[in-house]
């Protein structure tokens, strides 16, 4: 297995789905929701954990999806959206690859390795190993002390 981590967005490490009326913002292609989701783990854990993944020699990236309906404007804009809550919510951290593709896009298209993912369906069509986000932190200290 190549030594790779990534993590999904929306309902992993963001928590988009607990924005006020997210589904209505999508629908009127306002990225407004990927801007102001909150971070679902603790980002200082996070930060470490990545740092010590990418130092032992681990790729780490995102793999996450654009708006289900969006436009190719709009998912320009939750692209941007994306990478700009990124930088923000996880500032020392330069992710190895950035995947924010179409909407149900195959996850396993664009990396091999381990995924972090709330949607079990991403979870079973990876093909290799994939958590869910109960634990984020914890899998992530076993994985790279194990």
């Amino acid at each position: 297995m190549r030594k790779a981590i990534y993590f999904d967005m929306d309902g992993t490490i963001a928590d988009f789905y607990n924005v006020d009326n997210w589904l209505d913002y999508l629908e009127k292609e306002n990225s407004y929701p990927y801007q102001v989701a909150k971070p679902l783990v603790n980002f200082s854990v996070l930060a470490r954990y990545i740092h010590k993944a990418q130092k032992n020699g681990w790729i780490v990236g995102i793999i996450s999806w654009t708006s289900k309906k969006g436009t190719a404007e709009f998912n320009q804009q939750v692209k941007a959206a994306k990478k700009k809550w990124l930088k923000k919510h996880l500032p020392s951290v330069l992710f190895d690859e950035i995947y924010i593709i179409d909407y149900g896009m195959p996850k396993n298209s664009c990396g091999q390795g381990i995924l972090f993912d709330d949607e079990e369906r991403n979870r079973e069509t990876w093909g290799a190993e994939a958590y869910d986000v109960n634990n984020i932190l914890t899998d992530l200290k076993n994985i790279l002390e194990g």
